[in-house]
C-alpha cells in the first residue's frame, strides 16, 4: 500500500512510520503545520506542533529513508478546531478539541488530500487496533497498552475512514516497548517527553487563554434555590464539576464544598451545588456516528459500556436512537459530565460509536 504517515515529531508516530516501512509499504512522511505562528521550542512536555517538532519529524523521516513534507493545515485547524473550541465555551459547553482534530483534520482533511494524491491509507501513532469481524466488517478496538489506549479519541471515525486508517502500534503492550524500539532503530526521539494539555494552549490555563478571544462579561453565581452567593468576571471557561476558583462569599449551610452544576450563557449565571448533584444517570445528544457496523436495530435499547473522558473509566449502560437522538441510560453514575463532551460507546474492546452530549440528567432528576 501507499501510506501517508502523519508524523507529529513524537516517538509514537516515528515508530508507526518505521513499522509501515518495515511491513513493505511505500511510505511518505508528512508533518501538519497547524499554527501560523508556532512556538520555536517546547517547554518540556508542554505544547506540540512547534518548529522543534517539525525538525524532529524530519530527522525521523531521514533516518527511515522516506520522503518528508510539511503541509499547512493551519487555516482549516483554526476554523474547525480552535474556533469551534471558543464557540463551544461561549455556549456554556465543554468541548474536546482532540476529538474535533481527529474528526475534521487528521481523518478528514488529511485523509481526503492523501486519497486525492493516490495514497491508500493514513498511518498515525495512535494506540488502537483495527480488526475484521466474521463478515469482513472493519472494527476499531482498544489497544493492548490499556494505559495508553487512545481508541476514545478515535471514536469519531466512520466505516469509510476505518478502511483508510492504519494504526501500527495497537498490538504493542506498553509505551516503554515503543521507546526501546525507537532507540534500537536509531530514532532521536526515543526519549522525547509526551506532549499533554491542549496543543494550542501549551500553558494549560484555558480560562486565561479564552480571555483573548471572548470579551469578559460579569455575571452571578447562584445556588440551586436561586440565591446569589457570588460573582464572576466571565462564564466562559467554567466547566461542570469545577470546584476551585469559584470565590464564593459564604460557605454552604452544611459546610460542604460546592461544585459547578450548570452554566447559563444567556443570563451569565453559574449554578453551584453539592457533589451528589453531579451524579449523572442519563446522557443524550444528536451529533452521533457509528464506528463501523451499527447495531442491528439501534432504535431498540442495547447493552454497551460508555466512556466520557480520554483516559476515564467506562460504566455499563443501555443506549438507543429515539427520534434521531441517542439516549444513554447509565447503570452506574458518572460524576460531572458536561454538555459538549463526547460519549464513546464500547462493546467489550470494540468502539461502537460516539455522540456529542447535549443534555445530561442527574440521579436527582435535575436537568443540566
Amino acid at each position: 500500500m501507499r501510506i501517508l504517515a502523519a508524523m507529529s515529531g513524537g516517538v509514537d508516530s516515528a515508530v508507526a512510520a518505521a513499522r509501515a516501512v518495515e511491513a513493505g509499504h511505500e511510505v511518505v512522511g508528512v508533518h501538519l503545520a497547524l499554527s501560523r505562528m508556532p512556538g520555536t521550542l517546547r517547554t518540556g512536555s508542554r505544547g506540540c506542533c512547534t518548529i522543534e517538532d517539525s525538525m524532529d519529524a524530519q530527522r525521523a523521516a531521514n533516518t527511515l529513508g522516506i520522503p518528508y513534507y510539511v503541509w499547512d493545515f493551519s487555516e482549516r485547524f483554526k476554523l474547525d478546531v480552535v474556533d469551534n473550541f471558543v464557540a463551544e465555551y461561549q455556549a456554556g459547553r465543554t468541548p474536546n478539541p482532540c476529538m474535533r482534530c481527529n474528526e475534521r483534520i487528521k481523518f478528514a482533511a488529511l485523509l481526503e488530500k492523501g486519497l486525492a494524491l493516490g495514497f491508500d491509507a493514513v498511518a498515525t501513532g495512535h494506540y488502537a487496533s483495527i480488526k475484521e469481524d466474521e463478515e469482513g466488517n472493519l472494527e476499531l478496538h482498544r489497544s493492548l497498552a490499556m494505559a495508553k489506549d487512545q481508541s476514545y479519541v478515535l471514536g469519531v471515525l466512520n466505516k469509510d475512514q476505518l478502511r483508510h486508517s492504519y494504526f501500527p502500534l495497537g498490538a504493542t503492550a506498553s509505551k516503554d516497548l515503543i521507546r526501546q524500539e525507537a532507540a534500537d532503530r536509531g530514532l532521536s526521539v526515543a526519549q522525547k517527553p509526551d506532549s499533554y494539555d491542549i496543543c494550542f494552549i501549551p500553558e494549560g490555563d484555558t480560562r486565561d487563554w479564552l480571555k483573548e478571544f471572548v470579551p469578559s462579561e460579569p455575571g452571578t453565581i447562584l445556588d440551586q434555590d436561586g440565591n446569589q452567593i457570588g460573582e464572576h468576571d466571565s462564564h466562559v471557561g467554567f466547566t461542570i464539576g469545577q470546584r476551585k476558583g469559584l470565590n464564593l462569599g459564604r460557605p454552604a449551610k452544611d459546610g460542604k464544598p460546592r461544585y459547578v452544576l450548570e452554566i447559563r450563557p444567556i443570563t451569565k449565571e453559574i449554578i453551584v451545588g453539592p457533589e451528589e448533584a453531579l451524579q449523572i444517570s442519563e446522557l443524550s445528544g444528536t451529533r452521533l456516528s457509528w464506528c463501523g457496523k451499527p447495531p442491528l436495530d439501534p432504535s431498540i435499547f442495547f447493552d454497551c459500556e460508555v466512556q466520557v473522558r480520554a483516559h476515564g473509566d467506562t460504566v455499563p449502560a443501555q443506549a438507543a436512537i429515539i427520534n434521531g437522538e441517542m439516549i444513554i441510560h447509565l447503570r452506574e453514575p458518572f460524576y460531572g459530565v458536561a454538555p459538549g463532551q463526547t460519549a464513546v460507546l464500547y462493546v467489550g474492546t470494540r468502539v461502537l460509536g460516539q455522540v456529542t452530549i447535549d443534555r445530561t440528567k442527574s440521579k436527582a432528576s435535575v436537568s443540566v
